[in-house]
């Protein structure tokens, strides 16, 4: 089984990319969208930050707006959330990784893969990129975004050029859906891993 582990910064195209192996027939572990579940309602995280950051947390709902302006601009607390949610997200990982054994290959969507010194448990490493004017667009696009919380989301990521010079492949998203796609489908030939559909 080969593990990979794609990453890239916010606005890169992670999530389309993951969508597009996981339509070529590669189970996909996406770390984002299992933090949003163990945050979500009901979800195993939920007390233990809402002891952690009072006020976060109203009738067993967790506010994540009011949890991210707490841990955005105070790197102490950061760590704290990040010490409640890491050993989770890891538990997850493991789980999946046992569910899936018999796969020739698993990719695992981890946005802070370099920023946690996470590459040395993968055996390839592929990074999402895109011109600085292409993020910058798609990110301001979003609901709710300013250029100060980008700014300051983007202050906490490696420079898209470092991660690139640390990748096994880099996938460019700037060109049309077909193109990314075919990228996606020369990394799977190249691994020697064969593409569904």
């Amino acid at each position: 089984m080969i593990k990979i582990a794609l990453t890239g910064s916010i606005g890169m195209g992670k999530s389309t990319v993951a969508a597009m192996f996981e339509r070529a027939g590669v189970p996909v572990f996406d770390a984002d969208a299992m933090v949003r579940s163990l945050q979500g309602p009901g979800g195993a995280l939920v007390d233990l930050i809402g002891a952690a950051f009072p006020g976060t947390v109203q009738g067993g709902v967790l506010d994540r707006e009011k949890l991210a302006g707490s841990v955005l601009e105070d790197p102490l607390q950061l760590k704290q959330l990040e010490q409640i949610v890491h050993p989770a997200v890891y538990e997850a990982r493991l789980a999946f990784l046992d569910k899936h054994r018999g796969a020739p290959a698993l990719l695992f969507d981890i946005p802070l893969l370099f920023e946690t010194g996470g590459e040395n448990e993968f055996d390839k490493v592929i990074v999402v990129s895109a011109p600085e004017h292409v993020q910058r667009a798609r990110v301001l696009s979003r609901a709710g975004m300013t250029e100060d919380r980008l700014n300051s989301i983007l202050e906490r990521q490696m420079p898209d050029q470092e991660k690139r010079t640390r990748a096994d492949f880099v996938i460019d998203t700037s060109g049309d859906l077909s193109t990314t796609e075919a990228q996606v489908r020369h990394i799977l030939a190249c691994l020697g891993v064969a593409a569904a559909g």
